[in-house]
């Protein structure tokens, strides 16, 4: 979901851009570093929310949590 998200979301960055020109000093509306990093960024805030989860889950005994219910 995470890469369908961000697979979507660089043609809209790329093409919504110049509706924020004017908030953005000193930074070209495209600049590549800066939407490669926030890429980045958003990529390792979802790895890192669903590992945790992940990780957890995979320490439960699957009888014991199907007998749970």
């Amino acid at each position: 979901m995470t890469a369908a998200g961000l697979a979507i979301s660089i043609p809209l960055v790329l093409d919504g851009s110049h509706y924020l020109k004017s908030f953005l000093y000193g930074v070209p509306a495209n600049d590549p570093t800066t939407v490669v990093a926030s890429l980045v960024l958003l990529l390792a805030a979802a790895l890192g929310a669903s590992y945790v989860p992940a990780m957890r889950t995979s320490r439960i005994d699957p009888l014991r949590a199907l007998r749970s219910e």
